[in-house]
Parts: C-alpha cells; sequence; structure tokens
C-alpha cells in the first residue's frame, strides 16, 4: 500500500462523516424549532427581534394581545417574517432582555419559603385609609422558659408590636412603661392590671381599648452533634399564647395563640442553637402578627369625655388617634355591660392638646358628663 493510498483512505474514513456531520447540524430539519438568524433575520427591522425556525420557515415571536381576554389563549404568537414585516405596527414584541429578566425572577421566587413570601406581601390595611386608631396597650408576656438566666417577655412584646404595626396602620399602642409609672404612683398593685377597675382606669385616662396579655412556652432548643458536624445542628420550637382583654366591659374577649414548625428552624454550624430560637420567635411573631392585627382591625372604635368645664369639653383622643379640628362626635350615654346607651348630643373638635387629646364644643343635645362615650359622625367639609 502506497502513500497515496493511505492519504486517500484517511480522508474518506475520518474526514467525510466529519463533514458530513457539520452539514447535517447546519440544517434547520434537526429540530422542528431552531433559533438563529436565517437571511430574512438579517433585516434591521428584526435585530432586535426574536426569530425562530419552524419547519424551515421563519417566525417573529409577538405578544398575543387576547391573552388577556381569555385565559385559554396563549401569551405568545409566532408570525410569519413576510406577514409581520408588512403589518408590524399591529404586533407587539417581548424585549429579550426583559423576558429573560422575568424568567430568573420567576425562578428564584420559587425559591422562597412560605414564610418569606409573606413577609414580602404588603398588608391590605397599609393600602386603604386607616381612620381613626383603637388604643391597645402590650404588657410583657410571662416567660416559662427553660432557662433562669434568658428572659425573652419584654423583647417579644416589642417584636409583637413592630409587626401588628407592620400589618396595620389602625391601631396606635400606649407605652407600658407610662402605665406603670402612671399606676404605680395611685398606688395601684400592677398584678391588678386586670381587675374591672383598673381596666376601667385605662380606658379612662389613657383611651384604651384593648389590653393584650400573654405567656411564653419555651424557646425550647433540640441540638446534635456529629463527628462530620462539630459545631451541631440545632432547632427550637416556641408558643405564644395571648389573651384580648377589653378595657370598656372588662371581659376577655379572645384567645390567640402561635406556635412555629420545628423544621422551619433548623441551623447549624456556630451559634445554632442560638440562631434556632431567634427563627422560632420569628416565625411565631408572624404568625401571631397576622391573626391579632386582623382581630384589632376589626374592633369597634370610640373615645371618651375627660373633663367638662363649661362649654369646653376635654377627650381623651386627639391628632395620634387620627381626629381632626372639625370632626363632629356622637355623644352616647354609657350603657351597662361595656355598651353604649342613648344619644346625649353632638360635639364638634376645636383643638388639640398634650400627646393625644382634644377640645370640643357642645353643638346639639344636652351637658355631656365625664366618661361619656364618643363615637365619630362626619369630618368638616365631608
Amino acid at each position: 500500500m502506497n502513500t497515496k493510498e493511505t492519504i486517500h483512505r484517511f480522508i474518506i474514513f475520518f474526514l467525510f462523516p466529519i463533514l458530513l456531520l457539520v452539514f447535517a447540524c447546519s440544517s434547520p430539519s434537526w429540530f422542528p424549532i431552531k433559533k438563529g438568524p436565517p437571511h430574512l433575520a438579517k433585516n434591521k427591522e428584526l435585530l432586535d427581534k426574536e426569530v425562530v425556525i419552524i419547519e424551515k420557515q421563519e417566525y417573529v415571536k409577538v405578544l398575543n394581545p387576547r391573552a388577556n381576554e381569555e385565559k385559554d389563549q396563549p401569551k405568545y404568537l409566532y408570525i410569519p417574517v413576510s406577514e409581520y414585516l408588512s403589518n408590524k405596527g399591529a404586533y407587539t414584541t417581548p424585549p429579550l432582555q426583559k423576558e429573560e429578566f422575568k424568567r430568573e425572577i420567576s425562578s428564584a421566587s420559587t425559591k422562597l419559603s412560605s414564610l418569606e413570601e409573606e413577609t414580602l406581601v404588603v398588608s391590605p390595611a397599609k393600602l386603604k385609609s386607616s381612620g381613626l386608631k383603637k388604643k391597645a396597650v402590650v404588657l410583657h408576656f410571662d416567660d416559662r422558659v427553660t432557662s433562669s438566666d434568658e428572659m425573652f417577655g419584654d423583647w417579644i412584646a416589642e417584636k409583637l408590636m413592630t409587626e401588628v404595626n407592620r400589618r396595620s396602620s389602625q391601631i396606635l399602642f400606649v407605652d407600658y412603661q407610662s402605665i406603670k409609672e402612671f399606676l404605680e404612683k395611685k398606688g395601684t398593685d400592677l398584678k391588678n392590671l386586670e381587675t374591672p377597675l383598673v381596666l376601667h382606669l385605662l380606658n379612662e385616662v389613657f383611651g384604651i381599648h384593648v389590653l393584650i396579655a400573654g405567656q411564653l412556652s419555651g424557646p425550647y432548643v433540640f441540638s446534635t452533634k456529629t463527628d462530620k458536624n462539630i459545631e451541631g445542628i440545632a432547632s427550637a420550637i416556641i408558643k405564644i399564647e395571648t389573651r384580648l382583654v377589653d378595657t370598656f366591659s372588662g371581659k376577655t374577649f379572645k384567645h390567640l395563640s402561635a406556635t412555629n414548625p420545628i423544621i422551619a428552624t433548623k441551623e447549624t454550624g456556630a451559634f445554632s442553637q442560638e440562631k434556632a430560637k431567634i427563627r422560632a420567635i420569628d416565625i411565631a411573631i408572624a404568625d401571631l402578627g397576622r391573626s391579632l392585627s386582623a382581630e384589632l382591625d376589626g374592633l369597634d372604635w370610640f373615645c371618651r369625655i375627660a373633663k367638662v368645664d363649661g362649654e369646653q369639653v376635654y377627650i381623651n383622643a386627639g391628632r395620634l388617634t387620627g381626629l381632626k379640628v372639625g370632626d363632629v362626635m356622637e355623644v352616647f350615654r354609657p350603657g351597662q355591660s361595656g355598651e353604649k346607651g342613648e344619644v346625649k348630643g353632638k360635639i364638634k373638635i376645636s383643638a388639640f392638646f398634650g400627646i393625644d387629646a382634644s377640645i370640643g364644643q357642645l353643638i346639639q343635645g344636652k351637658n355631656p358628663d365625664v366618661n361619656d362615650i364618643l363615637k365619630l359622625t362626619k369630618s368638616e367639609g365631608t
């Protein structure tokens, strides 16, 4: 076998299959849909458009105008290039970069946990007019933890108020420390906060509608250590229980509680136990805050007459509550068991004073008395 024959056989057996493969790959018949810049796609009017090949024909990807009107319609349509060029004003093409960005965002969003998705959602109460704010006070929760060195009650109370304020714009929390100082000056034992006498005092002086008290069970930590993970793996669970007390009637009208799923608190590495505790508290607070804000938003608003001085009436609600100069308030005589009694007249707000108080003038009806109930009827100019 001479050298020339060897070269010929090399070309036949090695180069020819390669050339055949290259030719085959360049043909659109390998795939029913193939992206690429065919000759018509090189048109300057199609440079920023997505052109595909379907069964050897070129099509432009456009948005389907009927997709928003009918659910069974596809989002995109594929229009022949010639038809698109002859009437391109009738079609809208999706920008490629934006579509890719949307796909990335959609893919990333599926990785969020249900809790993380919840925190991204804006509360409907934030989007609507808040109206007048109901006043509430959250007591420091009774700790029932495994270690006497850890006290979570006051911290969790603060976190709960923050969570409710994030979800609702209809609640005004009164500082618990101010209430403590006020009651201590009057010689009232703080253990008697939920007695009818003290509750009535909180409603009369501070305008508080609801007292929120509760207790904690946990957080309880479960940890393990292995040879592979010297620093350990930890999970935690906590239960937060609350009761809502109506200061006007002196009755508990709702019990709410929240417990986190332990599997959602799994933490590894350094400080895994502390991280698991914080995670458990955050999840439980998010759950409790959702139900608590909904409960408080549904309460009926009212305020009280704190003092009567001639024609002037002093009211235990003002600018922070959401009242405006010119607002007209209906006056009710207090009834039994926290109910409104007969209508006595109307008062018009004339000025504000103090942190959250106002002054009104009687414009209709009988002379009001201290502790009469006030309800908003209308605002000036409405």
